[in-house]
This record gives structure tokens, C-alpha cells and sequence, in this order.
């Protein structure tokens, strides 16, 4: 498997911040798309994915899709990018092949969707010949309940929906990421395939690592332009 194109390092102080990266990054986003999204409990993927879902311009209330494990975000033809794709939200920690990955048919929506799957490294890779993957690190650890290998280690219940329209549909789902508020994180994003042979412009991120050569590189300090604070559209999160 070739390695990245690129890479990008950035630190995030708070929330907005983490949500305005993710809305800029939304914006760029097209159908087909693939995210890879990785991140212990606690460093903010939630948030992440609430900022993508208000830059492609989907319907709000996104939250992890902890026991259905598809949530689809419909585009909002009201919205800033009418008729663009869907945000389909993965959480693919229970999925431990890439045939399980098959079994909940992602190839028949990546046609109008931008997929973003937590926990996905080593299981969705064969979706598509290109692919972002996104890193958030926490300078310290996650909250209780996170396995050995850094996976939170939560039970699924018996008879649980797999696919589920969206959040607003499916409100007594518990989501188990958890609050931190406005810790730093840093932001680590990798770019694969021909799609991304190019990284996007974005706020606040340095110049890119070379890919090649001693392995990944690890996030620097501050970038030399602070994001913006916005207000997120939802509820801040950090998962």
C-alpha cells in the first residue's frame, strides 16, 4: 500500500476551532469522497464531523452513530451547497474486516455521499482509490471505558438498528464520546490517491510534511495562523 501523498500538522486551542477546520475542510469536500477519521475518546471526533456536516451543507444533529453504526445526513437544498452530496457517518469499530465494512453496502451511497468512518484504518481503504485520513490527538488521554488499543470498549446491544436515516430520527441513541470543551488538540490529515495528489488550502495549517522517508511525522506546535472562532451549528462536542 503506497504511502501519502502529503501531510499536514496543525494545533486546534478549542472547540470552534476543531469545528472550523472541519467546516473549511467540508467546504472542499465532493461526492465520493472517503474520510478516515481517528481519534480517542475525548479528542474531538464528533466535533470534527458536526464541522464537516455544516461545510457540505447537511441537515444538523450529527453524533456518533455509537450503536447504529451508519448515520446519513441528507444535503439541504436550502442550505449553502444545494444539491451536493450527503454526509454518511461511519463508526466502524465493531466492524473488524473490510467484508463487515461490505456488509453495510457503503459502495452504494459513496455515489452521493462524502463517507466519513471512525475507526476505519485497515478496513475501508478498498472503498476508494483515494482518501483523507484525519488524526486527532489529545495531550493527554482519553476518558474510562478506552481499551488497549486505544478503542473505547462498548458493548452492542442485541437487535441494534445498523443504518439509521439521521440523528434527528434516532434521538435516544447514547453517544459515549465525551466532553473535554476546549483543550488543546492536535490535527493530523494525510492525503491519498489522485484525488488528493494535491493538499487543500486551509486555514491555520502549516506547510506540508513530506510524506516519504522516516514515517509519520508528528504534529508541530501552534500554527502561525490562528482559526477563526465560530459558533458550530450544533451543540459542541468533543469526542
Amino acid at each position: 500500500m503506497s504511502g501519502p501523498a502529503w501531510e499536514r500538522s496543525l494545533e486546534v486551542r478549542t472547540a470552534a476551532q476543531t469545528h472550523a477546520l472541519a467546516a473549511a475542510l467540508g467546504a472542499v469536500l465532493e461526492t465520493g469522497d472517503l474520510l478516515v477519521l481517528t481519534g480517542e475518546l475525548g479528542a474531538g471526533k464528533t466535533t470534527f464531523t458536526q464541522g464537516l456536516g455544516e461545510g457540505l451543507g447537511v441537515r444538523a444533529g450529527i453524533i456518533s452513530p455509537t450503536f447504529v453504526l451508519v448515520r446519513i445526513h441528507p444535503n439541504l437544498p436550502e442550505g449553502p451547497r444545494p444539491g451536493g452530496p450527503d454526509l454518511v457517518h461511519v463508526d466502524a469499530y465493531r466492524l473488524e474486516s473490510a467484508a463487515e465494512i461490505d456488509d453495510i453496502d457503503l459502495e452504494n451511497t459513496m455515489d452521493s455521499a462524502v463517507t466519513v468512518v471512525e475507526w476505519g484504518r485497515g478496513r475501508v481503504e478498498h472503498l476508494s482509490d483515494s482518501r483523507l485520513e484525519v488524526e486527532l490527538h489529545r495531550p493527554r488521554g482519553g476518558a474510562a471505558g478506552i481499551g488497549a488499543a486505544g478503542m473505547p470498549a462498548l458493548p452492542q446491544p442485541a437487535g441494534a438498528p445498523r443504518v439509521a436515516a439521521d440523528s434527528a430520527a434516532d434521538p435516544g441513541v447514547l453517544d459515549f464520546d465525551t466532553d473535554d470543551d476546549d483543550e488543546p488538540r492536535s490535527v493530523v490529515i494525510r492525503g491519498f490517491g489522485p484525488r488528493w495528489a494535491e493538499a487543500p488550502a486551509l486555514p491555520g495549517v502549516v506547510e506540508p510534511v513530506p510524506a516519504s522517508g522516516s514515517g509519520p511525522a508528528t504534529a508541530p506546535g501552534p500554527a502561525t495562523e490562528p482559526l477563526p472562532e465560530t459558533t458550530p451549528q450544533t451543540p459542541e462536542r468533543n469526542s
